[in-house]
């Protein structure tokens, strides 16, 4: 029987819910088979890919529903690898083609023969999606929770309902909701009997969703207790058991950044200049800017951890006043800026397995001032002088 996949080089594969569309290449680029691969019947699946050679690049787009089939693919030897959507989307826009199934299959047996892997993007292993399943799950359960009790609110705001609790939902707030679904009554107000059902029906979620996050907190914790890359991590200011776990599921593994500053690109944390022309020596620079192309949670997390790591006070907190003059302006800058910094210091006690200090130890050879404007950036005006007072003012 004649081979029909000896000469294949690369494959592309545009995955949909319940079928692929596949393409494959020869060395030289030519097409030399086109096939549809059924999703459902899992035992036919292997089947199939058991058959395809083992030693050839699968090129899928890292969009929804990659995971599972990745994992079969290598179950049977392939070689699954994943492409950036949005890259594919630009070549494809490049090349005016239009946008089909075929025509995406085709873009995409061709990422292999390229020089370089540019199109490329990390694989992740199952148990980090399954560590990402733990945290999406959560920020769902958020999500709900906080329509919740914007629905609660407004049944309040049409029945004009006035209360004097801070926080509706905390413990005197609760009682307060208690007995009004008890009696259906505030004051003069009595409720409908369709208010009172949904309101009713409303807290009973709540409560729902509120045993659902104690669930995953207690895994969480749990998880913190047997990991020490967790632990370390829930030391760093401003991080904490929730923010903690995201990095580890969302960095996924420290080595696939060459430094800190490929980690601070990842998370949208590196400013990225459109200037173009002469620079106007008469005002600042314009075009810098934090892009909005790489993960979105691990910004909000380094963001997050900001603002809690200048509530902590110390160097933190010296640095932000720093940059906002003492928080009366630009304090979003100031919270950008303390963010890449603990960029930095995450992926120092990430990769090097250390416990975060506030003063670490100096380089070999360095002196402390060297040391320190490491981290708050020089002491020293264009002058010379020092550009910190040496005594407080009154």
């Amino acid at each position: 029987m004649r081979n029909v996949y000896g000469s294949v080089a690369s494959i592309g594969m545009d995955v949909h819910y319940k079928f692929s569309t596949v393409v494959m290449r020869s060395v030289e680029g030519k097409v030399v088979r086109r096939e549809r691969l059924e999703h459902p019947d899992r035992g036919t699946l292997r089947a199939v890919l058991a058959g395809w050679p083992q030693e050839v690049p699968c090129v899928l787009e890292a969009s929804f529903g990659w995971a599972w089939l990745t994992d079969v693919m290598k179950e049977v030897g392939l070689q699954p690898a994943l492409a950036n959507s949005y890259k594919v989307e630009q070549m494809r826009k490049a090349r005016g083609l239009a946008k089909t199934n075929v025509k995406d299959a085709e873009l995409l047996s061709l990422l292999p023969l390229e020089a370089t892997d540019w199109w490329k993007v990390w694989l992740a292993p199952p148990e980090v999606r399954d560590r990402r399943e733990w945290m999406r799950y959560r920020s769902s359960l958020v999500a709900i929770g906080t329509a919740t009790k914007n629905r609660i609110h407004a049944v309040f705001h049409r029945h004009g309902i006035f209360h004097e609790f801070s926080d509706l939902f905390g413990g005197k707030g609760r009682r307060f909701l208690g007995e009004l679904c008890r009696e259906g009554q505030a004051g003069e107000v009595r409720l409908s009997g369709g208010s009172l059902a949904g309101l009713r029906g409303l807290v009973r979620l709540l409560d729902h969703v509120r045993g659902q996050l104690a669930e995953v907190a207690r895994a969480l914790r749990g998880e913190l207790e047997r990991s020490p890359l967790a632990r370390r991590l829930d030391g760093v200011p401003g991080f904490g058991l929730i923010l903690a776990h995201t990095l580890m599921a969302e960095m996924g593994m420290i080595e696939r950044f060459r430094d800190h500053g490929g980690l601070a690109r990842y998370s949208v944390l590196a400013p990225i200049s459109h200037d173009t022309g002469e620079e106007d020596g008469s005002r600042a620079p314009q075009g810098r800017h934090l892009g909005h192309r790489g993960n979105q949670t691990l910004k909000w997390a380094f963001i997050e951890a900001a603002h809690g790591a200048v509530k902590s006070g110390g160097k933190w907190r010296a640095m932000f006043d720093k940059y906002t003059d003492g928080g009366q302006k630009n304090r979003n800058r100031g919270y950008i800026k303390v963010a890449r910094e603990l960029v930095k210091v995450v992926y120092v006690v990430w990769k090097k397995g250390v416990e975060y200090t506030d003063s670490p130890p100096a380089r070999p050879g360095s002196s402390r001032r060297e040391q320190m404007e490491r981290f708050f950036g020089s002491t020293r005006s264009g002058t010379g002088q020092s550009s910190q007072p040496m005594a407080a003012v009154r």
